[in-house]
């Protein structure tokens, strides 16, 4: 079944509520400027609030109709879209943060290309489910560049459709 015929069940997709997305970006702290991966963007969340704080976004969408509407929808705005599966995503070398909420089926993989790959990455702020997060934030699990903590919980109402697992925020910074 090609990709734009998937079901939403299908691609484990759990937009984030507008207010909630903002809770999320205002949390993150992000400045004028900073260059930030939505990875997940799904139709942009997470990414209006990243451009309202004056973030240069890389919105990374592997559903094709997605990715297409995010285009449409932030053109002429500091947004790049690319449409690619977060696991093959080559991460940048320059200074960069991540604000997402990744599809909770590859949250263990991205987290450990994101914490061990040798990057720009300077911070991280990932909505996930809340075991996911409780076993990142084991020192044992974090090498020693980075500090791991548990952030915002979000209830599954802060999800349309709600996942069935609780979720919560990774906060990840460089040390």
């Amino acid at each position: 079944m090609s990709g734009a015929r998937r079901s939403r069940r299908a691609w484990g997709w759990h937009p984030l509520a507008d207010e909630w997305a903002a809770r999320v970006v205002a949390d993150a702290d992000v400045r004028p400027g900073q260059y930030v991966l939505d990875i997940g963007a799904g139709k942009g969340a997470l990414t209006k609030h990243l451009v309202a704080a004056g973030a240069r976004v890389l919105a990374i969408e592997p559903h094709p109709a997605r990715a297409e509407e995010l285009q449409e929808r932030f053109a002429g705005q500091p947004v790049t879209v690319l449409r690619v599966d977060a696991r093959e995503l080559v991460l940048p070398r320059r200074p960069f943060r991540v604000v997402a909420s990744p599809p909770y089926s590859i949250s263990s993989e991205l987290l450990r290309k994101l914490l061990k790959t040798p990057s720009g990455m300077v911070a991280a702020d990932l909505v996930l489910q809340r075991a996911v997060v409780r076993r990142f934030t084991d020192p044992a699990r974090v090498p020693r560049r980075w500090r791991a903590r548990i952030g915002r919980s979000l209830p599954r109402s802060a999800f349309h459709p709600p996942p069935r697992v609780d979720s919560a925020v990774l906060v990840v910074r460089k040390r």
